[in-house]
């Protein structure tokens, strides 16, 4: 029996010895075995879900009508960790990063609105799983090309051996991200050194800009350290100017830079490891952005506990909000008040909490706090497991709340005695579970990405000091 036949067989049966790793130097056996088998289902998505040919990662399973690009950034940076744990060889990781990267070099760009798959070394957001033209008329997105270009970077750092194959994925990640040109999507410089977030080609720049707190700290690490197009340090002080309208405690015990949805907090740190640096920013407040990011997890778990809106489930173990999957756009009497739920859109502590759980949002944070993340992804399993525990993991959300017999829900299923249950797995929920989940047990993408030159450069323009950055 082959490797991945052997993989599929052991996880089909539940067994779970040949997954345990190096878990236990943290973790009893039993949680060792528990997070083996969780790394494997879910590395099993993006192996699965990928398309062989040209490395495109479906947005979601079992319905994948696109392919995101920035699943296809968690697809690459799960490929070495599937090498570490024993899952794939590393010759198939590196042929399927390989096909991944030459499509991406050599897919058609322009400015024409179909036929191509981005502009000016960008992508956009969603491509036809097939032909890698774009989809239909999404946007060209500067969040997702930088999602992307992290799990290329992170590649070329990862193959570093003399094999004629891992040269060429050097070779390709510098060339992909080389032809980003960052500074085409800053607004004009009289109003704001600001990338931009999107771009259309009928409609132009979006005439939004990158602000304040989100994600996209990581489309301006990657900006700033461009060795082709770079962009201006100021553009990192418009990026933090308005941190302080954010800071406080967000229904936490500890004052931070908030944003309601988890993701915001997790997606940069998956790539770059934030421990022990600052900018000056941060340097005033006198923590890191990975403390931030611990402090907004710790927030999400007392919003719970609180409990404002009387939703079941909810607890100190039974927690999680973020982007996700929802039952749909209702509003139906919960408790004698009338509630309104949503499909997929970012939820938080006070914005759109709708009694939806997503299990990224703790098993992504995992890093951050160990302590209160691993009893939630126990907890989790144990109680809703049956529902929301399959193939490739967890599900990508479910509603305990949502138990109305007389609403079909618009995506997913109402389960009797468990409410609404999500059928789907997303991309890019699946992706900060693996690998936050592998950076809490081995630190294995953030000790490749410190010896990045071109993270390390971005860091250092954008005003990081300290910790392991002033060792490189």
């Amino acid at each position: 029996m082959d490797r991945r036949s052997f993989i599929r067989s052991s996880l089909a049966v539940g067994a779970l010895a040949p997954f345990v790793g190096r878990a236990e130097s943290i973790a009893p056996t039993s949680l060792g075995a528990f997070f083996d088998d969780l790394q494997a289902r879910t590395f099993r998505y993006f192996w699965d879900t990928t398309n062989p040919a040209n490395g495109l990662t479906a947005d979601r399973y079992p319905h994948p009508p696109f392919a995101s690009i920035a699943a296809v950034g968690f697809a690459l940076t799960a490929y070495p960790i599937g090498v570490e744990r024993g899952w794939v060889s590393r010759a198939e990781a590196r042929d399927r990063t390989l096909a991944t990267l030459r499509f991406f070099d050599r897919a058609p760009q322009g400015p024409a609105a179909s036929g191509v798959t981005g502009f000016k070394g960008f992508f956009y957001h969603f491509l036809d799983m097939q032909s890698g033209a774009r989809f239909e008329t999404i946007e060209l997105s500067t969040i997702d090309t930088a999602l992307l270009i992290a799990g290329i970077l992170f590649c070329g750092s990862y193959f570093a051996a003399e094999d004629p194959g891992e040269a060429e994925i050097r070779r390709l990640a510098d060339r992909i991200y080389g032809r980003v040109d960052w500074r085409w999507t800053q607004q004009p410089a009289a109003v704001s050194p600001a990338v931009s977030m999107g771009w259309d080609p009928k409609a132009g720049f979006d005439g939004m800009g990158w602000r304040s707190y989100n994600e996209g700290m990581i489309v301006y690490l990657l900006a700033l350290g461009s060795p082709t197009f770079p962009i201006e340090p100021d553009a990192w002080k418009v990026w933090t100017a308005n941190y302080d309208q954010n800071f406080s405690r967000h229904f936490g015990p500890l004052p931070h830079i908030g944003y309601p949805s988890m993701f915001v907090h997790q997606y940069p740190h998956v790539w770059v490891d934030f421990r022990g640096i600052r900018d000056a920013y941060m340097r005033h407040k006198g923590f890191d952005y990975f403390e931030n990011s611990r402090r907004a997890t710790l927030a999400q778990q007392a919003y719970a506990i609180a409990n404002p809106l009387g939703w079941q489930a909810y607890g100190k173990d039974i927690w999680g909000l973020t982007a996700c999957d929802g039952p749909g756009v209702v509003t139906h009497a919960y408790r004698g008040h009338k509630r309104t739920f949503h499909d997929y859109t970012a939820r938080g502590p006070g914005q759109n909490d709708d009694g939806v759980i997503a299990p990224t949002a703790a098993l992504g944070s995992i890093a951050f706090a160990p302590d209160i993340c691993v009893p939630t992804a126990v907890a989790l399993k144990r109680e809703f497991g049956g529902q929301i525990y399959g193939r490739y993991g967890f599900t990508d959300a479910f509603n305990p709340s949502f138990d109305f017999t007389d609403i079909r829900p618009g995506a997913g299923q109402v389960v009797p005695g468990a409410g609404w249950v999500d059928t789907q797995y997303v991309g890019i929920d699946q992706g900060p579970i693996l690998a936050m989940v592998e950076n809490w047990r081995s630190g294995l993408i953030w000790n490749v990405m410190r010896r990045n030159p071109h993270i390390q450069r971005g860091l250092k323009r954008a005003g990081f000091t300290g910790g392991w950055l002033d060792g490189v």
